[in-house]
């Protein structure tokens, strides 16, 4: 409410005025644009609105703006559907539930402000079904009656889809008494519990950590689907027919019912256009896309023709707002608020200048908490809150006022003398954008762990995971994994032993071979593979103080030429960028020599953390050598390096096999003499003479990529100088961790601001739309890759695409051609001389070409997924949007498996889901790329998470003494039942990962937390998880103790070792009267009877008993 306040201010301003009463056509700069909108509609607050964009982001970015300032009115965003109608697909559930609420709010507004809806020109454009078609809401109460199966027989009517665990909008799960749902239109799932019959409670919870966040008293359940079952069923049987034989879609659908978007829009709204000139363009674009796929009389039944929904918007439009100046009756101008100081301290003086200038200065924060620390900082400036007892101010006269909103951007407008400034946008840095936390903080590679898996136990080697069983053995049930082995031999793994396995993720695609019970292969691989971990490690641990022996050069403090450099940066650096850039130039200003790795995905920023470390270099008279693995990479920083340096003194230059051998040594001899600042080449620089007179910063760009002998030459570059070394493969935590202290690692995750999902298309093979998509490309002023993964045809396929596109041009690529071939095809894609590259999936994963913004994948179902996700990753690395189109040669011909990889894809289309669907192949290319090809064979023989707790053991082993070690599993072997019976937990992958976080836990409130979680999931744990998890709380508290092993033979209880002194086994005795302690075979023995449960609560005792003796004693030697 306290922004809104504001919105009166603009009619200080005489155009503000003008467009606030009167409407129009209107220029307004961008920076004020949402502002101005808000107070357009805020004039009218009886009237519902509609705000239309250009295209999707613009329009959802819009409703979060106006939604901070028109607060508390409500703000809907109505996407496009995502998916064509052609396609014969529904659109994903998300989708429905953001167009379901918004529909209801305009036709429904119900009581208080109408709402406002905000809505690109695409989305106007598609017809919808009648709501009356859609399936029906409903509410769960509190206290009402159910029956459970109805309940989920009204949801799959209403489009959702059952699961083991919901985990996204449209999903329900079904678990005893316990319904989870994540209604479409909500914010988060709820869990319903019942008693019977009867809900005796709604809670909502987390996806991410799967625990209850509040309780409410009802859920309003709105449909995940547009049409009722009849009409969906119809057109999922249709995709699974040939597309030759395949019903138009306009037969499938009941099209004499579906209406226009503005259709269903009410007289008396207020209709603003955001950005005139954006709108025909985008239907432009959207009407061509349709009638390539569907025949002109199926269009219009199912989509508005662009220029009646021109015409219709600008019938509406009360005002029109564009960037464009010319020919507008009314002017709006305002500059960005844009100030990047360093501190607030440092922004003081601009927010000075703007209040003596009379203007309100309003500085937004995300948290008041972030507001009430400036106000301290600021407190000379009497800053108060926006709307909180401020005191009135003269006419004429400036203020500073903060308010707690979440604002992207903010303005400084001189008519209305208004300036509206994000703290984000006030400081240099920009805030952490908050992250989807990964699912409960545990994506560990066995999370995700099924039947049919494959696993490595520590002991027996690489097996295939064939089942989940519970089994009485000797009157004492329990839960085992069956592994099975080379020659089908079988092992049945209790619960307890979970902790000495893991999932096999190997250094390829192929299957692992299964390993030979009793053999001594297994051992033998495992000795070849800990004797080069422990190389690996001295090697690291050598270099690292052998850097630290030599004094390196501390560069100064930024100065003013290096502040005016990053300030023409211009992009918002993203959180990670910022904290990559201030982690380097710490390094760069210490006495030690820098050596930090810089790993990011292409096109994150990486390249502008070594730009501005070079820059700092330079100023200060070093020189600076760049190192890349290839001439178009080499090429591409010359490039980057030359604009970016262009009004600055210092002389840049490339050595690539693209100058001659003259240019070549001519440039290697200018750096020699100090006459060039930074010199940019591929690893074959370093077999030059190269003798740089005063180097200063090395960079190294993928030198995982780089031969033994330049590994050596760099090794030795590196003793003396700043190193930055780049790579583009995500690295997985846990060898981050392992690397703890011998390297440094900063880690850009964050994609750059305005970086758009890539949009993906799941569909049979057809020459029509493989046309289409290649010509639209080529319309638009970009590049497309083919991606046909069979050597021996792909020239074959070549030919044939330029047959159907004969106005393009064609390259084909894969790895049988020489490398200087190669790289010439590459670099004529690069240069845009090429419209398509065909290539195999060697597709260059360095490579950042953000013109290529158009992916095909010929046979899509004979990819993995996270191979796919991978592959997806070559477009959309800009701002343009990005298609990919996965295509398969017939649905019939598909097997299950590939049907839900492919479906699976296509709803991972939102930045940042790779960490789910493609952990695998991360964590694979973070082994192979970090720890070089020469441990490769090593993480395909013992799989990667067992070849790092090697190179963890090995850096620990060799590193400082007094590193901790870590503990082994503690062993107690008692007979009572432990195990997740199947009423309570009833699949096999839920209950995997249940025992494996048991047995994961490492202190004792772990597992309190734990069990509460499954008491709010699944109900009360039943004894026989009870008892798993009393003997978990044990083991920990046995191994606290240093206890290895308590065994229990007869009546008598041993354990082993128990090291206590004096003092300590005198309390021992003092509590436990009954044990017999036995310092000279450190071992404790404790008569427990013959009952199994009563034995049971005597080991529990006796675990917590030596956990406090010895801790006791601990603290006593300290």
């Amino acid at each position: 409410m306290a922004l809104r306040s504001l919105l009166a201010r603009l009619e200080q301003d005489p155009a503000g005025a003008r467009l606030v009463s009167g409407g129009g056509r209107a220029f307004v700069s961008a920076a004020i644009r949402p502002y101005a909108i808000a107070a357009v509609l805020d004039a009218e607050p009886d009237r519902p609105g509609l705000v239309v964009a250009g295209d999707d982001r613009e329009a959802q970015e819009l409703a979060d703006d106006l939604a901070a300032w028109l607060a508390p009115r409500s703000v809907h965003f109505y996407p496009s559907r995502g998916v064509a109608y052609e396609s014969h697909l529904a659109p994903p559930p998300h989708l429905v539930g953001l167009r379901v609420a918004a529909l209801d709010a305009l036709l429904d507004p119900g009581e208080g402000e109408p709402p406002v809806v905000v809505a690109s020109a695409v989305a106007l454009s598609e017809k919808l079904p009648d709501p009356a078609l859609r399936p029906r809401s409903f509410t769960l109460r509190r206290g009402e009656l159910i029956d459970l199966d109805e309940v989920a027989r009204a949801l799959v009517e209403a489009g959702y889809r059952r699961v083991e665990e919901v985990e996204e909008r449209g999903q329900f799960a079904i678990r005893g008494g316990i319904l989870d749902l994540f209604p479409a239109t909500g914010d988060n799932a709820v869990r319903v519990d019942c008693f019977d019959i009867e809900i005796e409670s709604i809670r909502e919870f987390s996806i991410f950590t799967q625990r209850s966040l509040r309780e409410v008293e009802e859920v309003r359940v709105a449909p995940a689907a547009e049409l009722s079952a009849e009409y969906r069923e119809e057109a999922e049987i249709a995709t699974l027919i040939d597309a030759d034989d395949r019903p138009d879609v306009a037969e499938l659908l009941p099209v004499e019912r579906f209406v226009a978007p503005l259709d269903l829009l009410g007289p008396a709204a207020t209709v603003i256009v955001a950005a005139e000139e954006e709108i025909a363009p985008a239907l432009a674009d959207h009407w061509q896309d349709v009638c390539a796929s569907i025949h002109d009389e199926d269009a219009h039944h199912l989509y508005v023709a662009p220029d009646e929904v021109s015409a219709a918007i600008a019938g509406r439009a009360a005002a029109s707002l564009s960037s464009l100046a010319s020919g507008q009756e009314i002017e709006l101008h305002a500059q960005a608020a844009d100030f990047a100081s360093r501190s607030m301290a440092a922004a003081e003086p601009e927010l000075e200048a703007l209040v003596r200038g009379g203007y309100r200065t309003v500085v937004g924060f995300g948290h008041r908490g972030e507001g009430e620390r400036a106000a301290y900082n600021l407190a000379r400036m009497s800053p108060r809150w926006l709307g909180e007892d401020e005191p009135p101010a003269e006419p004429g006269e400036g203020s500073l006022a903060f308010v707690e909103a979440g604002l992207r951007n903010g303005f400084v407008a001189g008519g209305a003398r208004l300036a509206v400034i994000p703290e984000h946008r006030l400081l240099r840095r920009r805030p952490a954008r908050q992250r989807a936390a990964s699912r409960r903080g545990r994506l560990a590679a066995f999370g995700e762990l099924a039947p049919g898996d494959y696993v490595v136990h520590e002991d027996h080697g690489i097996a295939r995971l064939a089942g989940f069983e519970t089994k009485t053995v000797g009157g004492v049930t329990r839960d085992y994994l069956e592994l099975e082995y080379a020659g089908s031999d079988r092992v049945f793994l209790p619960v307890e032993q979970l902790a000495r396995i893991g999932r096999y993720v190997g250094a390829g695609d192929g299957e692992p071979t299964l390993s030979k019970l009793g053999g001594r292969s297994w051992e033998t691989l495992k000795a070849r593979a800990r004797k080069a971990a422990q190389e690996l490690a001295g090697e690291l641990l050598n270099l690292y103080a052998e850097r630290r022996r030599h004094a390196g050069h501390s560069f100064p403090a930024d100065s003013a030429w290096q502040l005016d450099f990053e300030g023409r940066f211009p992009y918002r650096e993203t959180a990670d960028q910022s904290e990559a850039i201030d982690a380097v130039k710490e390094d760069m200003e210490a006495p030690r020599p820098m050596d930090r790795l810089i790993c990011g995905d292409v096109g994150y920023g990486k390249t502008e953390v070594a730009l501005r470390a070079a820059f700092k270099a330079a100023d200060d008279g070093r020189q600076v050598l760049v190192l890349a693995p290839t001439t178009i990479l080499a090429q591409q920083h010359f490039g980057t390096f030359s604009e970016r340096l262009a009004d600055f003194p210092f002389t840049v230059d490339v050595v690539s096999r693209l100058r001659s051998p003259a240019e070549q040594k001519a440039s290697v001899q200018a750096f020699n003499e100090g006459r060039t600042d930074i010199l940019i080449g591929t690893h074959r620089l370093l077999g030059r003479d190269l003798r740089p007179k005063e180097l200063g910063l090395l960079v190294v760009d993928e030198e995982q990529r780089f031969g033994v002998r330049q590994k050596e030459l760099l090794r030795q570059l590196k003793l003396k100088v700043d190193v930055i070394s780049m790579s583009a493969t995500p690295i997985p935590r846990t060898l981050q961790m392992s690397l703890a202290g011998v390297r440094d690692i900063s880690v850009i995750e964050t994609p750059p601001e305005g970086r758009r999902p890539v949009r993906t298309f799941v569909g049979e093979y057809d020459e029509e739309l493989v046309r289409a998509a290649l010509e639209r490309e080529k319309e638009r002023g970009g590049q497309a890759f083919f991606l046909h993964n069979r050597v021996e045809t792909i020239d074959e396929t070549a030919e044939r695409l330029r047959g159907l596109c004969p106005e393009l041009t064609f390259a084909v690529a894969h790895g049988r051609l020489d490398d200087g071939e190669l790289e010439e095809r590459m670099m004529a894609f690069l240069r845009g001389d090429v419209d398509v590259l065909v290539a195999t999936s060697i597709i260059e994963s360095g490579i950042d070409i953000p013109q290529a913004n158009t992916l095909i994948v010929e046979r899509a179902d004979l990819f993995g997924l996270s191979q796919l996700y991978q592959i997806r990753g070559r477009v959309g690395r800009s701002r343009e949007r990005a298609y990919a189109y996965l295509l398969y040669p017939s649905a019939a011909a598909l097997s299950e498996e590939a049907t839900r990889r492919l479906s699976a894809l296509s709803d991972y289309t939102e930045l940042g889901a790779g960490f789910k669907v493609a952990m695998r192949d991360l964590e694979i290319r973070g082994a192979g790329n970090l720890l070089g090809d020469e441990q490769s064979g090593h993480v395909a023989a013992l799989g990667f998470e067992l070849y790092l707790a090697m190179i963890d053991e090995a850096v620990r082993e060799a590193g400082p003494a007094g590193a901790e070690e870590p503990r082994e599993p503690v062993r107690v072997d008692v007979d009572v039942d432990v195990y997740i019976p199947a009423d309570y937990v009833p699949y096999e992958q839920a209950k995997i990962d249940i025992h494996r976080r048991i047995a994961a836990a490492a202190e004792v409130a772990d597992l309190g937390l734990l069990r509460e979680e499954l008491e709010d999931r699944f109900g009360p744990p039943p004894e026989p998880l009870t008892n798993l998890l009393a003997l978990q709380e044990a083991r920990i508290r046995f191994g606290q103790a240093g206890v290895g092993n308590v065994g229990l033979r007869g009546g008598r209880l041993t354990a082993t070792p128990v090291d206590l002194d004096d003092q300590a086994a005198a309390r021992l005795g003092a509590e436990l009267p009954q044990a017999r302690y036995e310092p000279g075979r450190s071992t404790l023995t404790l008569d427990v009877g013959e009952d199994p449960e009563s034995r049971f609560v005597r080991v529990r005792e006796l675990a917590g008993v030596l956990a406090s003796v010895a801790g006791e004693q601990g603290d006593d030697g300290a």
